[in-house]
């Protein structure tokens, strides 16, 4: 019987959104399974990288890492996002509309809008623009990009609860898609989503954006909150959160703190450039297995990596093709011996004597005492040193006795300690003993005490119950005889009315007059 590998079934499934136009216009979502389990279900869009670019020079705020691949073409954002495209292969290029922090440099919406456009029209790959995460500026700034970059199907972003009205309503306008931005939460996510249905802005049209944390902590609630977001979208037929998913990465990675550390400051994170680009990668890898189907980066040899990943992951292959990461900065290397603490050497001497206790540790003093019988024997006539050889038998009995008696007092030192060892060892177990018999008494007394006064609480609540009981008898029996009371004396006082009887008339009425007669009554009932 052949394997069978177990399948997980799924009810849902992830919508599909474009973003750009004509024949470069890009699909995402459309997965009917967990990410990248191709082995349960489909990817017919597999994850887009894109690049970012930002919408002035950040040469004086960038690492020099971040820098080096595009210093030729940095100050013009056009020509940066050619370059993403053409030698570094992007997706789609994400703009970053810095220059528009009114904390920062403040730039015009108009002005913002002129940069949107002279990119869109630089480029045949889709375009997302992003704003600054201020909302009241973001929406003055979106709308008018929206209005000067109409039928281009731009992902306009971040989109939140505060201003999703008005650039919700100019995308419906002018075509575009909306990235939806909640801060980590699953709820918040799908109530931003509700709020655009409602507003008219259909699910083709709108990307989830869970907000993306840089390595670390931010990186496993972000992860977290997309796992949940998957599960919910394809395991529970939440269709509010059958969305594609994005994460602007580079952003939020290079400007870590340890993305441009100079090795001198941290020589043991080691070179600098190939940190910051292991960095955005890991991060990189982490979403798309979260669930990502856009991943924005900064660097081209993350953008490399990254590719060769998912490509490896859905198609198969053999990693040890993968290039490694080609540097363009000088390599920084730290010395990390000279770093490192000085070794402590004196370990290993001090336990050597511990091992041979008093014999052996007596027996080298002897040898080395040579020198001073050679000086007598020069003294001394040549023959008379071999009379002197026989007197050598007495060291060694002394040294046998000594021997025999540090053994017996070391025998005996080692029972002493021992009794004392069993006897410690007894009276811990007796103390043990009566402590917990004490404890064990205390514990019964106490279950006593409660019991009896659980049971004379329980007395004295059904007595109160009794009581109350009764008194509510007496006072139902008194109202009773008040009310027969009342019902004597009414019917005292009520006047006896004569019944008049009926009659026969003396003129009877025929049929049609008794009809109408009923039907006058009835309508008079009505």
């Amino acid at each position: 019987m052949a394997f069978e590998i177990p399948k997980q079934p799924y009810s849902g499934k992830i919508g599909v959104t474009t973003v750009g136009t004509g024949s470069g216009a890009l699909k995402f979502g459309g997965q009917d399974s967990y990410p990248f389990y191709t082995f349960e279900g489909s990817a017919p869009n597999p994850p887009k990288i894109a690049m970012e670019i930002w919408d002035y020079d950040p040469s004086k705020e960038w690492p020099a890492a971040a820098v080096e691949p595009f210093k030729d073409v940095i100050t013009s954002a056009e020509a940066w996002a050619k370059k993403c495209v053409t030698e570094y292969g992007a997706d789609l290029i994400v703009l970053q509309l810095k220059s528009t922090d009114p904390n920062g440099m403040d730039r015009s919406p108009e002005e913002a809008a002129q940069v949107a456009k002279n990119v869109a029209d630089a480029v045949d790959v889709p375009l997302v623009v992003w704003g600054t995460a201020n909302n009241q500026k973001d929406e003055a700034v979106l709308k008018k990009i929206s209005e000067l970059c109409d039928g281009k199907n731009v992902a306009l972003s971040p989109i939140e609860e505060g201003n999703y009205k008005g650039v919700g309503a100019s995308a419906l306008g002018y075509g575009h898609c909306i990235v939806a931005s909640s801060p980590i939460d699953v709820n918040l996510a799908k109530q931003l989503n509700i709020l655009l249905g409602n507003l008219g802005v259909p699910s083709e049209k709108i990307l989830i954006d869970p907000t993306t944390g840089g390595l670390g902590y931010g990186l496993e609630y972000s992860y977290s909150v997309m796992e949940r977001i998957r599960m919910a979208a394809l395991t529970q037929e939440d269709d509010k959160l059958q969305l594609p998913l994005i994460n602007n990465v580079g952003n939020e990675v290079w400007k870590c703190k340890e993305a441009g550390q100079p090795i001198q400051d941290a020589p043991t994170l080691g070179d600098p450039e190939n940190r910051a680009i292991l960095m955005e990668s890991v991060a990189a890898v982490c979403y798309l297995l979260a669930g990502s189907d856009i991943v924005i980066l900064r660097h081209p040899e993350s953008v490399r990596l990254v590719r060769s990943f998912i490509d490896l992951t859905l198609n198969g292959g053999m990693a040890m093709d993968v290039q490694p990461i080609a540097k363009k900065l000088e390599l920084q290397e730290a010395d990390l011996v000279a770093l490192s603490p000085e070794p402590n050497l004196e370990l290993g001497e001090g336990a050597a004597p511990a091992k041979e206790k008093p014999a052996k540790a007596a027996a080298p003093e002897k040898k080395e005492a040579k020198p001073a019988v050679e000086k007598k024997e020069v003294k001394e006539a040549p023959a008379a040193a071999a009379p002197k050889a026989a007197p050598a038998a007495p060291p060694a009995e002394d040294k046998a006795k000594a021997e025999a008696e540090a053994k017996a007092k070391a025998e005996a030192e080692a029972k002493a300690k021992a009794d004392a060892e069993t006897k410690a060892k007894a009276d811990a177990e007796a103390k043990a003993k009566a402590d917990a018999e004490a404890k064990a008494k205390a514990e019964a007394e106490a279950k006593a005490k409660a019991e009896a006064e659980a049971k004379k609480k329980a007395e004295a609540e059904a007595k109160a119950a009794t009581e109350q009981k009764a008194k509510e008898k007496e006072e139902l029996q008194a109202l009773r005889y008040k009310r027969a009371l009342e019902r004597e004396k009414a019917a005292g006082e009520r006047k006896v009315s004569t019944v008049t009887s009926k009659t026969p008339a003396k003129e009877q009425p025929g049929l049609v007059d008794r009809m109408i007669a009923n039907i006058d009554r009835i309508h008079k009932r009505i």
